[in-house]
């Protein structure tokens, strides 16, 4: 973005149980920045959130799995972030394009090149100013995610997981001047410290902080 007057888009990614959530509220509160997140953030993305995770409803094609995300992303862009940098705010979504790609390409084996285009016909071309990889190892996320029913990705086995972990780290691989990665196996506050300090290198902060 080269207008100065338009906020930063901030995504964070990983794994499910990487503590990516806790450290997306952190920096959105220490930024005053708006929090945000992916599957949900709107009325028509709530309802698309439950036909997504719901693990006990009947199971989608992943095809139909990955449209329905670039949907929910499609009105979470229009109606959430693209108003909110307008208007000069920064946002800080709990993830965003990386998670299609990861979880829809690496993980369900979907042709990378063709999500791509997906993704970014759903986000009008936009892209986060930068994308924070929290990664930890597979074994210590699951660690990490609470007991009882887990939703319809949580539920899928290890080696699922690990293809969409190494995923991350090659889109982060592939892309360094837009992702970086943070490891997320400390305390909560090393990590946010960790984040905040790549943060500032690379965006700064909102005017007025």
């Amino acid at each position: 973005m080269t207008d100065g007057s338009r906020g930063r888009l901030i995504a964070f990614e990983g794994i499910d149980g990487c503590g990516k959530s806790t450290q997306a509220r952190v920096l959105a509160s220490r930024l005053g920045a708006l929090l945000t997140f992916e599957p949900g953030a709107t009325p028509l993305g709530n309802q698309l959130r439950g036909l997504l995770l719901d693990a006990g409803l009947p199971p989608l094609t992943d095809r139909a799995e990955a449209l329905l995300m670039a949907a929910d992303r499609a009105q979470h862009v229009a109606e959430v972030v693209v108003p909110a940098l307008d208007g000069g705010n920064w946002v800080v979504t709990d993830r965003f394009s990386g998670s299609t790609l990861a979880y829809q390409g690496y993980g369900r084996g979907l042709d990378l090149g063709e999500l791509a285009r997906l993704v970014d016909w759903a986000t009008a071309g936009l892209h986060p100013d930068l994308t924070v990889l929290i990664e930890v190892p597979t074994d210590m996320a699951g660690t990490r995610l609470p007991g009882g029913r887990h939703d319809r990705f949580e539920a899928l086995g290890a080696d699922f997981h690990q293809r969409v972990a190494d995923g991350f780290h090659r889109l982060a691989a592939d892309d360094p001047e837009s992702w970086t990665v943070v490891d997320g196996t400390g305390s909560v506050d090393d990590v946010s410290e960790s984040v905040w300090s790549v943060v500032r290198e690379r965006l700064g902060v909102p005017t007025g902080d």
